[in-house]
C-alpha cells in the first residue's frame, strides 16, 4: 500500500489517495475513472473525487489492488464536511 506521508497534496480530502510513488501508468484511471484522473502539472494520477457509491468504492479498491507500484492508499479517513470532495474544472 502507498506511504501515507508521501500522499500527494493534489488529492481531495478523504480515505483514498495517490502517493508520489505513482508512475503515471493509467491503470487506476482506466479502472476507476470516476475517482482518479491525471493531474497534468505534476504528471501523476490523483483522487479528484472520493468514492460515494458502492460501484465507485469497488472500482477504487480494484485500482488500489491493481496498482503496479502500490501508489494508491486508503487510510480509512472520511471527507471533511468543510472541504470539497470533487475538483471541478
Amino acid at each position: 500500500m502507498a506511504t501515507l506521508n508521501m500522499r500527494l497534496p493534489e488529492n481531495v480530502p478523504g480515505a483514498f489517495y495517490v502517493s508520489s510513488e505513482c508512475i503515471d501508468c493509467d491503470q487506476c484511471r482506466e479502472t476507476a475513472p470516476a475517482v482518479f484522473r491525471r493531474q497534468e502539472e505534476i504528471s501523476f494520477s490523483i483522487v479528484f473525487h472520493q468514492p460515494v457509491t458502492d460501484l465507485e468504492r469497488q472500482e477504487a479498491e480494484q485500482a488500489l489492488k491493481g496498482c503496479p507500484v502500490d501508489a494508491i492508499g486508503n487510510d480509512g479517513g472520511v471527507p471533511s464536511p468543510n472541504k470539497p470532495t470533487v475538483i471541478l474544472d
